[in-house]
Formats: C-alpha cells, sequence, structure tokens
C-alpha cells in the first residue's frame, strides 16, 4: 500500500494519502483547501486515482478541499452522517467500509469533540486515522460544536483503545512536530486519557481547559458544512509560482518560495513606516507603500513583474493584493503569514533587531 503523510503549517493539519498499489486507486483523510494543488499534483506524480476525500469531523481550524479535489479530479466525498454537511457523496455511519482497490477502511463513531467525530481503521487494523478525538498525549477539545468530554472518554475507551496495541494511531494535528502514535501508548501515557485516568478526572481537565476559539472558525464551519465549496468559483491558478488560493479568495505564497526568488518580484510591504523600520525589519529589496496611499502609488509599480505584498501577518497585504488586482495588476500574491512567519523562519531581512 501506498501512504503518505502530508502537512499544512497554517493550521498544523495532516492530511493522509493511502492508496492501493495494484489498483491505483486512493483517498485523502482530511485534504486542506489551500493544500489542494500540493495535493492533486502528488496524485498525478504517483500514478494514481483519487477515488475518495474523507472527513474525520466538520473542522473549525481549516477549510476543507474536498468540494476542490471533486472538480478538479473526480472524487466523491465521504463524511459523517451525524456531522450534518451538506453535498457529501456518501454519508457515512460506524461500521461501513470506504473501498480502495483490494483494501477499506472501517468507520468508526467516536464522538465528543463534535457530535459527528469518525476514526477510520484500516483493514489489516495496522492503523488508524483519528481525527480530533484523540491526539498525540492528547485530544480534542469539547467545549463548542455539540463536544462533551463524557461522550469523548466513552469513544476513546471503547473505540479507539479497543484496537490492538500495535495499532498506529494518526491524528488529525499535531503542533510539537510529532507524527504518529499507538494504541499501547496512548494508554500508558496519555495523561488525559490513559487507563489510569478516570472519567471524572477527565470531564474535569476538559472543563478547565479555557482555550480560545480558533481564529477561522466563523468562516472554517459554514464552510465546511458545504465540503468547501467556495462562495466565488475559484480563480485561474496563476503559474508564475507555486501559489496557494485561500478560502478568502486570496493567492499566498510561502516564505521559502520568496526567499529564494527575491529578484524575480516586486515586493511591495504596505505596513506604516514606523513598521517597516521597526524590530522585525522587512524583506531585503521590498519597497514601502503604505497600505492607505497604495491605490495611489500604483502607478509606481511594473505590471510585467510579478508583486508580492507583505505585512506583519498576512492581513493587510491580503487587502492590498485585491487593491492591486483592481488596479489591472494580474501577477499578485500575499506572503502568507507575513513578516511574523518569515522572521520565526529566519530568513533574512534588513533592520530589526535580534
Amino acid at each position: 500500500m501506498i501512504f503518505r503523510q502530508l502537512f499544512d503549517p497554517q493550521s498544523s493539519t495532516y492530511t493522509y494519502l493511502l492508496a492501493d498499489e495494484a489498483t491505483r486507486e486512493a483517498l485523502l483523510i482530511d485534504p486542506v483547501f489551500e493544500q489542494a494543488r500540493r495535493d492533486a499534483a502528488l496524485v498525478d506524480e504517483l500514478g494514481l486515482g483519487l477515488k475518495w476525500t474523507l472527513e474525520t469531523h466538520v473542522h473549525a481550524d481549516h477549510v476543507t478541499a474536498a468540494w476542490l479535489l471533486r472538480e478538479k479530479l473526480g472524487s466523491r466525498i465521504g463524511s459523517s452522517k451525524a456531522g450534518g454537511a451538506d453535498g457529501a457523496d456518501r454519508y457515512l455511519q460506524a461500521g461501513d467500509r470506504v473501498e480502495f482497490g483490494k483494501h477499506h477502511l472501517k468507520a468508526l463513531a467516536t464522538p465528543g469533540h463534535t457530535n459527528g467525530c469518525m476514526t477510520y481503521v484500516l483493514d489489516d487494523q495496522s492503523a488508524a486515522f483519528t481525527g480530533d478525538a484523540l491526539l498525540i498525549r492528547g485530544c480534542g477539545r469539547t467545549d463548542f460544536q455539540q463536544g462533551d468530554a463524557r461522550v469523548l472518554f466513552r469513544s476513546v475507551r471503547e473505540q479507539i483503545f479497543a484496537l490492538p496495541e500495535r495499532c498506529l494511531l494518526y491524528p488529525g494535528h499535531d503542533y510539537r512536530g510529532l507524527t504518529v502514535t499507538s494504541v499501547g501508548e496512548e494508554k500508558l501515557y496519555n495523561p488525559r486519557l490513559g487507563e489510569a485516568v478516570g472519567e471524572g478526572d477527565f470531564v474535569g481537565y476538559m472543563t478547565h481547559l479555557g482555550l480560545p476559539h480558533p481564529k477561522q472558525m466563523e468562516a472554517a464551519v459554514p464552510a465546511n458544512l458545504k465540503c468547501g465549496k467556495p462562495i466565488h468559483q475559484t480563480a485561474q491558478e496563476p503559474e508564475w509560482a507555486p501559489l496557494t488560493y485561500t478560502f478568502a479568495g486570496i493567492w499566498e505564497v510561502q516564505p521559502h518560495w520568496l526567499e529564494e526568488h527575491l529578484r524575480e518580484v516586486q515586493i511591495v510591504d504596505v505596513r506604516e513606516p514606523a513598521e517597516f523600520n521597526g524590530p522585525l525589519g522587512h524583506v531585503p529589496g521590498a519597497a514601502l507603500i503604505p497600505l492607505a496611499r497604495l491605490s495611489h502609488e500604483a502607478q509606481t509599480l511594473s505590471k510585467s513583474k510579478p508583486i508580492v505584498a507583505v505585512c506583519r501577518s498576512g492581513a493587510r497585504s491580503a487587502q492590498a493584493t485585491v487593491l492591486l488586482g483592481k488596479a489591472g495588476f494580474d501577477k499578485v500574491a500575499n506572503l502568507s503569514g507575513g513578516m511574523l512567519r518569515w522572521r520565526a523562519q529566519r530568513f533574512a531581512v534588513e533592520g530589526g533587531t535580534e
């Protein structure tokens, strides 16, 4: 069997590609909207036919690429019947099987993080994909989207922990760079759900987490209830860089690509002068045009050379790409994550402080 674990750095989401080597039939678990182009390219390079995209639940931290991939590759969408999403091709319940070649995944109902959470177990029980129900040494939160700590406790104990101890568990997210665990490990070492922890202790722990809601929740949940179908049709894909298209309709370029192609683009920093010369510094060679002046000074830019807009976090520069598009610039992208991500990845800056 072909297996790949893919990662979206923006939301720390894992996407899983599984395929049968003989038939080349494949499926993706939890694809991310901004990574649809990457995933489609991998499917093509490996000579696979994408048969299914499967959702472990209705996500609150990213938008699914299920609809985009169905449009692009003809795959079908599988989603939990209890999740309430519209637009899926098949609504799954506990015990259902999703086949790809000679292999299949079996769906387990593991609610508690949300009503519609599902865990998908490989046919030989060597691996399971738990979404947010069980994370590595942790679990999904239970304070929104019909979350229920007691239900989650029983889901993990009665469904996931009932799998063989050797069964590898692949989570929907990890924020520390961990990639895989096992049933045996989590029974011993999970501080929330290990076998030594009682249900009352778990409920008390989850009740007092006090976490803020995910940043993308207000946009992600409604979009995922429509299987990721965007309000507006996706624009034609540019060819001047490996861009990703956000659900908000913005083309973005990643810092590592820009660092390697600084001389091939125009870099427009739309922050204020104090920020441009402040602690974060600025991308080498960037031109300062504050957002408030951009419409008036756009004529100073070349329409033949691509433009990358930059700000502190990527919010103002996203607006700048819209303004530049209206001004007739067709090769424009936003720097994903802005100067905060640029500095976090330790790329060179002009000015700034250590």
